[in-house]
């Protein structure tokens, strides 16, 4: 399950190993950058994913900035209230990617589009390392 953190709006989409694909799902209200824990509670229990991925805000350059750490205490929370392990991931572009796919969708989907971007970002760039760890482990 991927999370498009912002401080009024969380983007939320699951996605599944087998086949590499991802699915928007509707957005998370926010106040102040604290989600509705409960509704985050449900979709866990709806969709009992294995893992988090967070989208992790960067400057262009890389460097960080407020919205980093925020994004990080967030991906901490996930793990401490749910037990399950997260993983940051690079966020720079994918809201903009994100609003030229939504054009002509639903205006409430841009930010779980973009939590589904960091998830097949994660896919095509964390997942075959992962796999390849567990394999050399149990070789």
């Amino acid at each position: 399950m991927a999370f498009d953190f912002g401080t009024q709006k969380i983007g939320v989409a699951v996605g599944q190993t087998q086949t590499l694909t991802t699915t928007a799902l509707p957005e998370l209200r926010a106040k102040e950058g604290q989600p509705d824990w409960n509704a985050v509670a449900k979709l866990i229990e709806e969709w009992q994913p294995d893992a988090f991925v967070v989208g992790v805000p960067v400057n262009m350059d890389g460097s960080e900035f407020d919205m980093t750490q925020r994004a990080r205490k967030f991906g901490q929370r996930l793990h401490g209230r749910f037990g399950k392990p997260w993983f940051a991931m690079d966020e720079r572009l994918t809201s903009f990617d994100a609003r030229q796919q939504a054009q002509g969708q639903r205006k409430g989907l841009v930010d779980s589009i973009a939590a589904s971007l960091i998830l097949q970002s994660w896919f095509s760039e964390e997942w075959p390392r992962l796999l390849k760890d567990a394999d050399n482990e149990n070789a």
